[in-house]
């Protein structure tokens, strides 16, 4: 099943059982998506501040949730631009 197809279930209300576990679903491939993005980013020499406001976040926040989740061979910028 594809992500299209996951998010019309989570949309659907008739079968809530069916609805939930596509939200949930749905939340697994979000979170990986954006550990991937996050790794790009960084990657491509962005700071924690830029991908922070990118994602609409805290720099702290995104430094939390991602900073020991990350490939650690990727050379991550130390300043805050």
């Amino acid at each position: 099943m594809h992500a299209g197809e996951i998010a019309g279930r989570a949309a659907d209300t008739s079968d809530p059982r069916a609805g939930l576990r596509a939200v949930a679903s749905l939340r697994v491939l979000a979170d990986a998506l954006e550990l991937r993005q996050v790794e790009a980013g960084l990657r491509a020499g962005m700071s924690w501040q830029q991908v922070a406001d990118a994602l609409g976040v805290s720099r702290q926040a995104v430094h939390k949730k991602y900073a020991k989740r990350i490939d650690q061979t990727i050379p991550v910028p130390r300043r805050n631009t």
